[in-house]
């Protein structure tokens, strides 16, 4: 028991610390340059900081009050991330060389506000399965933006709806809203369809359970979508492979020659466009 408080703890100093080492570089980035200056442009800076001597400090730059809220948070609060420090930072990594940018969730939870601040600057999305919780964590965190998300399926039903993802009608990258695929989700929020994702993270719903909804349709979704933008490549995450749908799922439909790497739990996927090359193989 001290040992797993311990850990707790130190997870949660890393975690502020990494913040704190975000918000600095996002500070200093602007006043960085790709290379030296030269020794003309050092006179001129010279003669530049030699005649505003006299006027006004600049005033301080300020943090965002979203980034402020969450290193708060994560700083006064026994409750860390669901995922461990190294799952964490698989897709911090990806991130930080593609922020800002859209990033999808599914699922809204104790981590949501360290995605959203990851993601400063681009558009962070979570789609939760309990309108009690939205109403919940939003109110704690105004800066959130969720959205409600309904299931039909249950995690028993998965072995069926395996056989069913392998027919050729779930093969066809098109609009998912009229996909007559059953593991399409076709009823979720409109932005869903209208935004091309940069990044998917599948942490949710709830799977643990037979009667729970189980994750199939969201992987299965979410690897539709990546293949579904005009151009380019989505990352795409998966939380608890440990499961057994979480891990058949995420083999199948966003195969194994996509996977880039497994860290603990979790599993990253990069799925380019199939829009863009047409005839490509269900799977790479």
């Amino acid at each position: 028991m001290r040992s797993k408080v311990q850990n707790n703890i130190n997870l949660k100093h890393i975690l502020i610390g990494l913040s704190l080492l975000f918000i600095l570089l996002l500070i200093l980035r602007p006043n960085l340059t790709s290379s030296s200056p030269q020794p003309t442009q050092l006179v001129e800076k010279a003669s530049q900081n030699e005649e505003s001597h006299h006027q006004e400090e600049p005033s301080c730059r300020k943090i965002p009050s979203s980034l402020a809220d969450t290193i708060i948070h994560y700083s006064t609060s026994n409750i860390t991330p669901q995922q461990t420090f190294k799952e964490v930072s698989v897709t911090a990594r990806v991130l930080q060389r593609k922020s800002p940018c859209n990033f999808l969730v599914f699922g809204l939870g104790h981590d949501s506000p360290m995605w959203s601040a990851l993601n400063h600057g681009g558009r962070t999305v979570f789609l939760e399965e309990d309108k009690n919780w939205i109403e919940t964590l939003t109110n704690k965190f105004p800066s959130l933006e969720a959205y409600h998300a309904k299931y039909n399926t249950k995690v028993s039903e998965a072995d069926e709806l395996m056989q069913v993802g392998k027919q050729e009608e779930c093969r066809v990258v098109g609009d998912l809203r009229y996909s007559k695929c059953a593991l399409a989700l076709t009823e979720l929020p409109s932005l869903f369809y209208e935004v091309e994702w940069d990044l998917i993270m599948v942490d949710a719903p709830t799977g643990y359970i037979p009667e729970a909804p189980g994750r199939m349709g969201a992987i299965y979704t979410a690897g539709m979508a990546a293949r579904g933008r005009k151009e380019g490549e989505t990352d795409v995450f998966v939380h608890d492979v440990d499961r057994v749908v979480e891990d058949r799922f995420s083999a199948e439909f966003l195969c194994e020659g996509y996977m880039k790497e497994q860290e603990g739990r979790l599993r990253h996927f990069t799925i380019p466009s199939h829009r863009s090359q047409l005839g490509m193989p269900f799977c790479s």
